[in-house]
């Protein structure tokens, strides 16, 4: 049907009055700063219709009603005094009764019905027909008292800005909604289904920004983010919803930061974790990877949160299509995108291996360039060797090693100044290389244990290849079953 407003604001008038003379209301500063932003996006004038007179005790009109049915979407503020107003809960009920007569609450992948959370109100709280959606936050939380803050230009420059970024999430999506709604619906579901649905994991507060900033970026691009709805707080009931979401998309996103995050009832882990071992278990099914990410240099006094941090470090059992990442936001959202783009290619398959000298991959920590050179001349003699890439971006410094483990015959780790979270990631990423488009056998692979010398370096082992000690420098002898078997991939034949 044909809609003559995009968009109804439905707040509480409590809401709008302002702390001295001279102020904007905060509801009439978010309804002309929308009504703006739309028209600015989409290019044409916008209509965003609000009802700024007290209604007091007259009968709810019929003209309301009325435009509630000729309105695209429903904006509600949802705050304490909208829980206890009638007249906010009426307009809600009318939209959605108008709404099911006609192209019900959902168009294509977009909810008809945005939640504006001006403060913090508990989910159980917000009224029924609005408890399945997302929220837009436009409220913070103090770290160190826990107080709540309304972002406002009362309350200076950094939470205007923090309003503005907040509503412009908000404008976004209402126009990616009125776009489908008044164009080619056909067309605008073919562009979303050809770019392809991604997973971004629920965050803990300390990285919400980050999870907003790049669900944006995603759907600025053509991509549908999942998840689009208020995920339960009940196991069984988080567990199916997820499932459901992550059966649909090609990729997942999971972000962890310095806490541990809600466990939901019946359960014994956290949103966070449980959403990850999900896309783990999304992903044996093929055609799909989960990426995890560590912000770099995080540091946590969360007991729990630090045993997690270290059990996805150390995970042996991590598939080829999943990667853990401890880079900058930055970077991430390089990868994301570049992971995105190779989804849409074949994998290019590189050409057989010519007959010759093998090639050996060192790899050791930057703080080793030194201390690893006697092995590297020694191994030179029989071997053509490839350092690591130290200088470049994250992007750069990660294409150069993917790169080396695709082409390489074999692979040395050189354990010297790394822990052993350091050595079992560069163990993981070996595994994996096969995801990365290695078409060659695995690669003749060997842990060298040099100084300096720690109780957990010595108890160190793995099934997965021989593990030499040279505590007391580069030792030749020790070393000559690894460089036998790797000579003579270089004596085979090319196929």
């Amino acid at each position: 049907m044909a809609y003559e407003g995009d968009a109804f604001i439905s707040y509480a008038h409590l809401d709008n009055r302002v702390l001295s003379d001279g102020q904007t209301g905060w509801v009439a500063s978010l309804q002309r700063a929308l009504e703006t932003r739309v028209a600015q996006l989409a290019g044409r004038e916008a209509h965003v219709w609000w009802d700024p007179e007290l209604r007091g005790n007259e009968d709810f009109s019929n003209i309301l009603i009325e435009r509630l049915r000729k309105v695209a979407a429903l904006v509600a503020v949802v705050s304490p005094s909208y829980i206890n107003s009638k007249w906010g809960r009426r307009e809600l009920s009318e939209f959605c009764r108008a709404a099911e007569e006609s192209d019900g609450l959902k168009f294509g992948e977009q909810a008809r019905i945005f939640k504006v959370l001006k403060t913090l109100v508990p989910l159980d709280q917000h009224p029924v027909e609005l408890q399945g959606f997302l929220g837009y936050e436009f409220y913070k939380i103090d770290p160190d008292t826990g107080r709540v803050r309304e972002l406002s230009e009362i309350f200076g420059p950094e939470a205007e800005q923090e309003f503005l970024l907040r509503l412009d999430d908000l404008a976004h999506d209402l126009c990616k909604l009125l776009e489908e709604m008044h164009h080619d619906r056909a067309s605008s579901l073919a562009q979303a289904q050809a770019a392809g649905r991604v997973y971004i994991g629920e965050a803990t507060h300390d990285l919400k920004p980050q999870r907003d900033a790049l669900r944006r970026t995603l759907q600025q691009h053509g991509f549908t983010v999942l998840p689009a709805r208020t995920l339960p707080l009940v196991e069984g009931e988080l567990e199916a919803a997820v499932r459901e979401d992550l059966a649909t998309c090609r990729m997942s996103i999971h972000m962890f930061g310095g806490t541990y995050g809600i466990v939901p009832e019946g359960a014994e882990t956290s949103i966070q974790e449980i959403q990850s071992d999900l896309a783990a278990e999304r992903s044996r099914d093929g055609s799909f990877s989960r990426l995890l990410w560590i912000p770099q240099d995080l540091s946590t006094t969360d007991d729990r949160q630090r045993g997690l941090l270290q059990l996805l470090r150390l995970d042996r059992e991590m598939r080829p299509d999943t990667d853990l990442l401890e880079t900058s936001f930055e970077d991430l959202k390089t990868l994301v995108g570049a992971r995105l783009k190779e989804g849409d290619k074949p994998r290019q398959t590189a050409a057989p291996a010519k007959p010759g000298t093998a090639s050996l991959y060192l790899v050791y920590d930057q703080r080793d360039e030194a201390a690893v050179a006697p092995w590297a001349d020694l191994l030179f003699q029989s071997f053509e060797i490839v350092h690591p890439l130290f200088e470049g971006d994250e992007r750069e410094v990660r294409e150069a090693h993917e790169e080396a483990l695709r082409h390489c015959d074999g692979v040395l780790l050189f354990h010297g100044a790394g822990n052993e979270a350091w050595l079992r990631r560069k163990l993981t990423e070996v595994q994996k290389s096969p995801g990365t488009g290695r078409t060659k056998a695995p690669p003749h692979l060997c842990v060298v244990q040099a100084q300096p010398r720690t109780p957990a370096k010595e108890r160190f082992r793995t099934h997965y290849c021989p593990v030499v000690p040279q505590w007391d420098g580069c030792d030749p002898t020790a070393l000559r079953p690894f460089i036998d078997a790797l000579s003579s991939v270089g004596r085979e034949p090319a196929p």
